[in-house]
């Protein structure tokens, strides 16, 4: 995984670059943003740019041995750590990465690192509702690895993906040697939710936010993928809002119905609110709480590109507004009832409720407390 393998990023891959070249690597940092940003392949191409043995116009070789090992995750200087699940193993059994790394380097290769936590999940066949975690067994796992010399590398790399899913036993274990690594020992943590990491844990790491991927890279991508309209290839690319996932997606058709399912729910929601139907509202929630955790967040994806697009139409800003058909019909008679008293509160609840489900909190109770408080805003309208 070299840097050209990233989509986008080019400032953030020169950070990384001139910091090795300065000789100022932290031994423990922390990349936050979304799967769809390129987080963890971004996390690898570092790992592999750090080892390179032939670094050259800010990017690794790709041909080395540590490169080509880095490459296809089988490096013995490169430790990965992952969240598990032990469904369908004996009772008792204690179970770590290692278990489940064959099957990790297959998901890794095949999407390129481009990989949501739930696609994770389903290769561990899990189910809806079932997710993984780093257990405290995990943890002496890692203080074990790390105690050996490094084989062939210059720097002995410990990848910990969705650092989060830690339990409290397992984050409160690796504190010492977070902040007082060995020697030529670098931490990568790679996390989509940094806002459930220990303070304790976020304090002995360098923050390596990885923004959202710029409109005119992913427009380019759609572009290799045989799209050439270049309207539709702003508007790809501007839907995927800065996501990699979501624009392959759009560009397999995939989302086009659960567009539609998202979109139905987000009227539903609307109406009743305006209407005040309390039960209905109820009745809406236990609905959306029956739906995969992806679908979930993928309506709450929707409904804020969807309350920003009429906040914008609100403003007289329909010139600049990404809605057509359907959607642009609702939104412009929707728009008058989203304003500047109403949008941020609404906003803030979406992002609440995006939070405590991927915290996995309780659907039903989420969506139903998401509901009733956005009914309250657009009844006062």
């Amino acid at each position: 995984m070299q840097f050209r393998d990233i989509i986008g990023q080019e400032e953030l891959k020169r950070r990384l670059v001139a910091s090795v070249a300065t000789g100022r690597v932290s031994h423990a940092q922390l990349f936050t943003g979304a799967a769809g940003a390129g987080t963890l392949p971004l996390a690898v191409a570092y790992a592999q740019y750090l080892n390179c043995r032939h670094r050259a116009d800010g990017d690794s070789c790709g041909v080395c041995p540590d490169c080509r090992q880095i490459a296809a995750l089988a490096h013995p200087d490169l430790h990965l750590v992952f969240p598990v699940n032990k469904q369908g193993k004996k009772s008792g059994e204690v179970i770590t990465s290692d278990a489940f790394l064959p099957l990790f380097r297959t998901v890794f290769a095949r999407s390129n690192g481009y990989f949501s936590p739930q696609e994770w999940y389903d290769a561990l066949d899990l189910g809806k509702t079932l997710r993984g975690a780093i257990s405290a067994r995990e943890a002496d796992e890692i203080i074990r690895k790390l105690s050996f010399k490094s084989f062939e590398a210059e720097y002995k790399v410990m990848l910990v993906w969705l650092p989060e899913t830690m339990n409290e036993e397992a984050a409160n274990k690796i504190l010492k040697i977070l902040e007082e690594p060995w020697e030529k020992t670098v931490f990568l943590l790679v996390s989509e939710a940094p806002d459930r990491l220990l303070q304790t844990i976020l304090s002995r790491t360098q923050e390596v936010a990885v923004p959202r991927i710029s409109t005119e890279a992913l427009a380019a991508v759609a572009a290799r993928h045989g799209q050439s309209d270049p309207e539709r290839l702003h508007n790809l690319a501007r839907l995927a809002g800065g996501d990699y996932l979501t624009l392959q997606r759009l560009l397999a058709g995939e989302d086009d119905e659960l567009t539609r399912d998202c979109f139905g729910l987000f009227c539903s929601l609307m109406r009743l609110s305006y209407n005040d139907k309390h039960l209905e509202l109820v009745s809406w929630a236990e609905e959306v709480a029956h739906l995969s955790r992806e679908q979930q967040r993928a309506f709450l994806r929707h409904a804020a590109r969807l309350l920003r697009e009429s906040y914008m139409l609100h403003a007289g800003l329909a010139d600049i507004s990404y809605l057509w058909g359907a959607e642009a019909d609702f939104c412009g008679k929707f728009a008058p009832f989203i304003g500047n008293e109403n949008v941020e509160f609404l906003l803030d609840e979406i992002e609440r409720a995006m939070r405590q489900i991927t915290q996995n909190g309780n659907p039903t109770i989420v969506f139903t407390h998401f509901a009733l408080n956005v009914s309250k805003q657009i009844r006062r309208k």
